[in-house]
């Protein structure tokens, strides 16, 4: 169950904010030529749109529900847990303060905190999940980095590293080849909450009894005036809560769970 090829690679900024919005735009410019009502308010809407999900709070529309899908882990939930599973995100290539190794950007490295702290209260096995190798160096994954960071930086050992997957899907299923046959199954699955829903239904349906454990919780930001000017940030959330509604709608399509 693998994500559309157009959810890929370099066409992915092309059907996310802010690139698809100014597409709009400059569609709307160009249709004012001919039909200048339409054309306007193509235009105005779509800039309307691009600016108001550069705000937080514009953010937040998107955010929380995706949050609201997932809660906070508690600590009688994972009391039956067999292991842990941290899920990657990206990664800083050939960073000069750590000899030029690549290590996990800072989402991954949020989750890896989480996992380290989970890891050190309950002393579960912990399995890293990333692959996206590049083709100049065989064997680099992201799970590789995040062993690393995991042993290095937060005294965290790792049992199991599965470098081979390119998306969330092939974390779930590649992981469950490892810990099945194991006769794992019961998961604290990390990841940031936003992209806890996707990440759970695609283990769940790779046989795994799943016990979240979301992490960065964005919708919690206290909303001050400053969350209604635009900011980096408030296009940054934008841009990941749309790639996640658009993977949880086609991976629930797939499945059937959205029939």
């Amino acid at each position: 169950m693998s994500p559309p090829i157009w959810l890929s690679g370099a066409v992915r900024p092309l059907i996310l904010p802010p690139f698809n919005l100014i597409l709009l735009i400059a569609a709307g410019l160009l249709l004012s030529k001919w039909r200048p009502r339409a054309g306007r308010i193509l235009t105005a809407c779509s800039a309307a749109v691009l600016l108001f999900l550069c705000t937080a709070f514009g953010a937040d529309f998107l955010v929380r529900p995706l949050e609201k899908m997932t809660r906070p882990l508690a600590v009688a939930d994972r009391t039956s847990a067999q292991a842990i599973v941290v899920l990657a995100a990206g990664k800083m290539e050939d960073a000069p303060e750590y000899k030029h190794a690549d290590i996990p950007d800072y989402i991954g490295l949020a989750r890896l905190r989480y996992a380290a702290k989970l890891q050190h209260e309950t002393g579960l096995p912990v399995l890293v999940s990333g692959g996206n190798v590049p083709l100049d160096a065989p064997g680099n994954s992201k799970a590789l980095a995040m062993e690393n960071a995991l042993r290095d930086d937060f005294r965290t050992p790792v049992e199991w590293v599965e470098g081979a997957s390119e998306n969330t899907a092939e974390n779930a299923v590649f992981s469950a080849k490892i810990l099945l046959q194991k006769n794992i199954r019961r998961i604290l699955l990390v990841t940031d909450a936003m992209h806890m829903p996707r990440a759970k239904m695609v283990f769940t349906q790779a046989g795994f009894s799943v016990i979240a454990a979301p992490t960065m919780f964005f919708s919690a930001t206290r909303i001050d005036p400053l969350a209604f000017l635009p900011s980096a940030e408030g296009l940054r959330r934008s841009y990941y809560a749309t790639y996640e509604w658009i993977g949880l709608i086609w991976y629930g399509a797939l499945s059937g769970g959205f029939r």
